[in-house]
């Protein structure tokens, strides 16, 4: 896997040179109202945009586009006056995109001035969008590969939104990279193809890449991974991945769950679910990219990122109900529920990340599937042992798209894991509260270190088109973690 493939270069010119003749697609923001710069377009084209307002077919909805004949100009809906947000112009520029990915790969932005986003954040959301909604999954076909979009130009943009432009594409093309990963079937993505995966995209950015292999997972006493993975014939694996900048003496730690695939164990999942596990490891995807980012933006921070691999498969050595396993913190664990498996990997990875120095630790993991009642598939939902932990991370999803929202978590849930047998089980066994008792017992792993759960569950993968997300993986978390590096690296 080429973490340069398909790169989009972002460019800047003047008004006055406006090569609308030769973009794919000329793309004027539209918000309801005629504003000076489609008025200023209009004039480019021999008044074709005055007879789209006239007409009615120009509508403000984000994401509708109106063509003005054959000049292959646009206006682009991207939300009404009083209503507009970055998502809007996220939503309209990844329309614009696709069609001028389909005539001539070229997207021309012609920059408004004239909305309540400043210079930045409008440039940031262009790239978003574009980027993100012009991917397409389809890398596997053997024909008719998709078109695709070639470069972004942002026409009258002034000179203060080119480091947010150049930041959203790296942010936008490494959040492509993990879907990508979760879109990859899981012959393809097993917990060995994902460290090789991994190995291609990274290294190149000077991230150092390790694996613990199956014996080494048994002699460290990663009970917890090791049970998981045992009923595979792929055996499982620990990713270990490393950004060092030499900032300082704090580490930050991510783990990011990766299920390659989750049939349910002896719980074995119904056929409406089942046919979408390959997406359980959306929340290591979103570590590996996040890394990739960070490197290449060469962000002033240290970080250490754990990504336990495993597939949760059904044969005669896979992890049984009844079972009581010993996870690397030394704690027992009895299994109550064997779908209920991430919280196990994740467990050790938590335990491995403090031991190899993790000052402040954040996991990110497709974890509980309540979440998408809770939350829809437009907020992750954010746990912490840290008010202001939390706090920053949910600011950083505000600010970058890639929203999370915060729950609740008290020690009197803890109560509900507790097991006549060992430590804790795994699962309540009440019908209620998933999300944050999957949250309470990953506390019971991470100590006094500030941490934070994610659970992405809702938000990385779509069953159909959303906003400026087309069906399939979404690269959830990505674009959060970017900002909350880039957030911490400057403070």
């Amino acid at each position: 896997m080429d973490a340069t493939r398909n790169t989009t270069p972002i460019g800047f010119l003047p008004f006055d040179a406006l090569p609308y003749e030769e973009a794919g697609l000329l793309a004027v923001p539209y918000t309801g109202s005629r504003t000076p710069l489609v008025d200023r377009v209009d004039g480019l084209v021999e008044g074709r945009l005055a007879q789209l307002l006239a007409s009615g077919e120009a509508k403000a909805d984000a994401g509708t586009t109106a063509l003005a004949g054959a000049d292959r100009v646009a206006l682009v809906g991207i939300g009404a006056a009083g209503e507009l947000d970055a998502d809007g112009v996220r939503t309209g520029a990844a329309a614009a995109a696709r069609k001028a990915a389909i005539s001539g790969g070229t997207l021309v932005w012609a920059f408004e001035a004239d909305v309540p986003l400043d210079a930045a954040e409008q440039a940031r959301a262009v790239v978003e969008g574009a980027l993100l909604g012009s991917h397409d999954p389809g890398r596997w076909k053997t024909s008719g590969q998709p078109a695709q979009l070639e470069r972004v130009l942002f026409a009258g943009a002034p000179d203060d939104s080119r480091p947010a432009a150049s930041r959203a594409e790296v942010a936008a093309r490494w959040t492509n990279r993990a879907r990508e990963l979760v879109d990859a079937p899981p012959n393809e993505i097993t917990p060995a193809g994902l460290v090789a995966a991994a190995r291609a995209l990274l290294e190149p950015t000077g991230v150092v890449v390790e694996t613990l292999e199956p014996p080494e997972i048994e002699r460290l006493g990663l009970g917890g991974l090791a049970a998981v993975g045992g009923g595979s014939v792929n055996p499982p694996r620990l990713l270990l991945l490393r950004y060092r900048s030499g900032a300082g003496a704090d580490v930050l730690g991510l783990v990011g769950k990766a299920i390659t695939f989750d049939s349910g164990g002896f719980f074995l999942k119904p056929q409406s679910d089942i046919v979408r596990q390959k997406a359980d490891m959306g929340g290591g995807a979103a570590v590996v990219a996040a890394l990739g980012a960070f490197a290449e933006l060469r962000l002033p921070i240290d970080v250490l990122a754990v990504v336990p691999a495993a597939e949760n498969m059904i044969g005669g050595a896979a992890f049984r109900p009844g079972d009581i396993i010993t996870t690397a913190s030394g704690l027992t664990v009895e299994v109550t529920n064997p779908d209920a498996e991430g919280r196990l990997v994740l467990a050790d990875g938590l335990w491995y990340a403090k031991r190899e120095g993790a000052t402040r630790l954040i996991d990110v993991a497709t974890l509980t599937g309540a979440m998408r009642a809770g939350m829809g598939d437009m907020y992750s939902g954010v746990f912490a042992n840290d008010d202001a932990w939390r706090a920053q991370i949910v600011d950083a999803g505000e600010a970058s798209g890639d929203y999370a929202w915060p729950w609740p978590l008290r020690r009197r849930y803890r109560s509900l894991l507790d097991s006549q047998l060992a430590d804790l089980r795994n699962t309540s066994g009440r019908a209620f509260g998933y999300p944050i008792i999957a949250a309470s017992f990953l506390e019971r792993f991470v100590g006094e270190t500030p941490w934070a759960h994610l659970d992405i569950y809702s938000t990385a993968y779509l069953d159909e088109e959303r906003d400026y997300f087309p069906r399939g993986a979404t690269g959830s978390g990505v674009r959060l973690l970017v900002e909350l590096a880039t957030r911490i690296s400057e403070a």
